[in-house]
């Protein structure tokens, strides 16, 4: 049988949570339809996901559909989540964007549908809600083909729209498909100009639906379940699917951690099979760039419906028995490749709470199921400082803290995380018999494209285990910098070295460690660096010099804009600490029609010592 592994991906309340409902109960994998007023959903398993009526982490269920296996992924919707979206895009063979019927396109859309199309994910629109008053067709379609894709092709329209009898009416091929096929067939430009073949119509968006060239669009109600007929067969018919396959080596990626009956990894396979008791090499690059690769023995491989077996290529399997194993991590052959595929948060926070050996235990649990958040220690004693998109998150996380592990957490105001970068050159040295340590260390620090730790001393003038206590100690100290931040880019290299046997111990080295460092970055000095976010915006024209008005009294540069058909794009750089105010101004600039998407575009220094 083949596999699908679908992504469903909304604006928040737009009825996401709902369809994937409507999806499971139609094709009998459930057998009864929850709802999500009622916080009775499958894939809302969370107590506070059901309570708030979103989605906090992304869910996967199986169904079967014709001769497709799909399993089925369930997203979050509200902009905070963006990373849980963003990891569970790079394991999907196509998806479905749902758009609510009376709201229409939104901001956070036209932000989902960009990134759809930037991954390469063949994408069905699914327009739900047409029995809700105030419901939309035809200038909604126009929108969506303005604001979305061009290539949108309707399937049905709705009839009755805006009632609870609201219908659907499917399409036959007309002239307006072949128009919008022709844009990348010959064979269908020569059926639009020499008269409508509906056979080789249907063919040519099968072809092109499943390249994501054009894009489906499908009306209908998951409430009330009209459309969803159509919407299974367009899921079978129009989106690439796979076939199992157990030949090649193993290579797949981590996108969720579950704990609902004991710790479970959950990964699609791009190539090879997983089995219980096989040996697993996975890796991840650290937010300084460096490579960690582990590697063990999977105690337990099930399917998604909680079965034992091999998992083939095309499959997701849920792994036990690997604790090193997160979110993000690369298995198998392309283990090394295992770099950040998704946007890091640029916020943080610091974090206390009463019990700190609770609060620690509670984190380091969250941060096993979105290692993003990155638990590190605090400015003081029993602190915590934890990584955060923002309020929503922050709001979430002490909501699981209290709720899960009975710690009542207070939260400091977020403020942008900066770097530290090495400025030049220092070094340090200190001797055995400088101070009360049986070690002697001697290390350099200088700028590098990346995080490093070099030996210039012979290997073996140390025993292993100190080797490993200086480098863990290097790793942990840079963490910290000299100003509070991380310090990023930097090499540093271990020139002198000595101990006395058997007095020497690898606490020694890992005491005297964070002092010579320090006294090295100290000689070199470091800089303060500031993150920026490389922006796209997309506003009316009429609007165009209220937006840049504002963008430059947020710091912000703009680059020459492109006009046409009444819309600005605009690209700039903007500092990521006016992120915020800036997208809270954006929509009374534009009227509701500004579009934003921003990615991490690197550091600017602010101020060294």
């Amino acid at each position: 049988m083949r596999m699908l592994n679908l992504g469903v991906v909304a604006h928040v309340d737009a009825g996401k949570t709902s369809l994937t409902e409507r999806l499971l109960f139609d094709s009998g994998a459930i057998e009864r339809l929850g709802s999500v007023d009622d916080g009775d959903t499958t894939t809302d398993g969370m107590d506070l996901e059901r309570r708030r009526g979103i989605t906090i982490r992304s869910a996967v269920a199986a169904f079967t559909l014709a001769d497709r296996r799909v399993h089925l992924i369930d997203t979050p919707g509200h902009t905070d989540f963006v990373a849980e979206v963003e990891r569970a895009l790079g394991v999907l063979d196509g998806a479905i964007l749902v758009l609510s019927a009376v709201e229409g396109v939104q901001a956070h859309t036209r932000v989902l549908m960009r990134t759809l199309k930037s991954a390469g994910v063949p994408t069905i629109l699914f327009v739900n809600k047409i029995d809700r008053v105030g419901a939309r067709h035809r200038d909604l379609l126009q929108d969506i083909r303005r604001k979305l894709t061009p290539g949108a092709i309707a399937l049905n329209r709705p009839v009755d729209l805006g009632t609870k009898s609201a219908d659907v009416v499917d399409l036959d091929p007309d002239l307006e498909l072949a128009e919008v096929l022709a844009e990348h067939s010959d064979a269908a430009l020569e059926s639009y100009v020499d008269g409508i073949d509906p056979a080789l119509l249907r063919r040519e968006l099968q072809a092109q639906a499943r390249r994501g060239l054009v894009h489906p669009v499908l009306f209908g109600s998951a409430v009330t379940g009209v459309g969803i007929a159509a919407l299974r067969k367009a899921i079978v018919d129009l989106l690439p699917s796979v076939d199992p396959d157990t030949s090649g080596e193993l290579d797949g990626v981590v996108f969720a951690v579950e704990h609902d009956k004991g710790r479970s990894a959950v990964a699609r396979l791009f190539t090879g099979s997983l089995a219980t008791r096989d040996r697993v090499t996975f890796a991840r690059r650290d937010r300084s760039g460096v490579l960690v690769t582990e590697s063990g023995v999977a105690t337990g491989v099930r399917d998604v419906d909680g079965e034992q077996a091999r998992i083939p290529a095309g499959g997701i399997a849920r792994i036990t028995g690997l604790p090193g194993l997160r979110v993000g991590d690369r298995l198998g052959v392309h283990a090394a490749d295992g770099r950040h595929r998704f946007r890091l948060p640029t916020m943080e926070t610091v974090v206390t709470a009463e019990s700190p050996a609770r609060l620690f235990d509670g984190l380091s649990r969250l941060a096993d199921q979105d290692p993003l958040i990155d638990v590190r220690r605090g400015p003081r004693h029993g602190s915590l400082v934890v990584s955060l998109y923002g309020e929503v998150q922050r709001e979430v996380i002490a909501a699981r803290l209290a709720e899960e592990f009975d710690v009542t957490a207070e939260f400091s105001p977020p403020r942008v995380a900066c770097v530290e970068r090495v400025a030049g050159t220092g070094h340090g040295l200190i001797s055995m018999g400088e101070t009360v340590h049986w070690a002697t260390i001697g290390l350099r620090v200088e700028p590098g494209e990346a995080a490093a730790f070099r030996l210039e001393a012979e290997r073996g003038s140390l025993p292993a285990a100190f080797l490993t206590a200086i480098e863990d100690t290097v790793n942990a100290t840079l963490q910290e910098g000299l100003h509070g931040w991380p310090i990023q880019d930097c090499v540093v290299t271990l020139t002198h070295t000595g101990y006395c046997s058997p007095v020497s111990v690898a606490a020694d080295f890992r005491d005297l460690t964070p002092l010579v460092l320090t006294k090295a970055l100290r000689q070199a000095g470091t800089v303060v660096c500031e993150p920026l976010e490389e922006i796209e915006l997309e506003v009316p024209e009429e609007s165009l010099t209220m937006v840049l008005s504002t963008l430059t009294k947020h710091d912000g540069l703009p680059r020459t804009p492109l006009l046409g058909n009444g819309t600005a794009v605009i690209e700039a750089v903007l500092p990521t600490a006016r992120l915020r105010e800036f997208q809270r101004l954006l929509p009374g600039l534009t009227g509701g029609e500004g579009v934003l998407t921003a990615h991490f575009g690197g550091y600017k220094a602010l101020w060294n010592q």
